[in-house]
């Protein structure tokens, strides 16, 4: 069984472990039950953290979560589908993945200065560039710049980065379902040694292999890797920021 205090254990450990500084949050919803957890990361010291580029780190954590977590995808077939209808879930990919957004801000120093559209153009498809190709968790990579009013006219603030994480952390496949293009149909599980079988007993040794994994997911094994990979993103996510940053500074920023 896979909790929300296992999933935020295995996030600031891995943090920690790459030697990311942490700022965790939580919330509850006392009305939905749903639960937060928001993480600010940065690199080196505290001080005068808030002039350096920094990253949050959230997801929430619904009553589905929950639920899967305590009866696996078996124990909540009302949520796909009416009582006495087949049950298409458990070969599917419709369970849904954990989502983490990542949010990355990094102040412009000299904000008061007039940036040009074009300079801010040049800067934001460097900070996309350098953002993704060192991402191997990631995705969805969106820049962008916070503006702000001063003397009555708009002012480049901070340069801005959105990336998201899928975990598939209920899905029968588990990791290897964010990589699997093909019908789920044809996928025999890793967890079971091919044998020469009939046709009629390898669609029955396929079935119950279904069947097996997806009640037993087990993402507490994968996991915490998972985490160190994430972490290591956002590393190069911040890396990315300070050296778009620095790029600026020829331009006056």
């Amino acid at each position: 069984m896979l909790t929300f205090e296992d999933v935020t254990a295995f996030f600031l450990k891995a943090a920690a472990s790459v030697g990311l500084v942490t700022h965790p949050e939580y919330w509850t919803n006392t009305r939905t039950l749903e639960r937060e957890f928001a993480c600010t990361c940065h690199t080196g010291s505290c001080e005068n953290s808030e002039q350096r580029s920094s990253c949050t780190f959230s997801f929430a954590w619904s009553t589905l979560d929950t639920a899967l977590s305590l009866e696996g995808p078996t124990g909540i077939c009302e949520f796909f589908h009416e009582p006495g209808e087949p049950c298409p879930h458990l070969h599917t990919r419709d369970i849904p993945p954990l989502v983490i957004d990542l949010s990355y801000t990094a102040p412009l120093n000299g904000a008061g200065a007039t940036i040009s559209e074009a300079t801010l153009l040049t800067l934001i498809q460097t900070l996309r560039l350098r953002a993704s190709e060192h991402s191997s968790r990631t995705t969805e990579t969106r820049p962008g710049v916070n503006m702000v009013l001063a003397d009555n006219r708009l002012q480049a603030d901070a340069l801005t980065l959105q990336q998201r994480v899928e975990l598939p952390i209920w899905h029968p496949d588990g990791m290897q379902g964010l990589n699997e293009l093909q019908d789920q149909f044809h996928h025999r599980s890793s967890h079971f040694a091919p044998r020469p079988l009939s046709d009629e007993e390898d669609e029955d040794e396929e079935d119950e292999a279904r069947e097996v994994v997806a009640d037993n997911p087990r993402p507490e094994e994968w996991l915490p890797q998972v985490m160190i990979e994430v972490c290591q993103d956002i590393l190069h996510g911040l890396e990315a920021l300070d050296s778009v940053r620095t790029y600026g500074h020829f331009y006056g920023i």
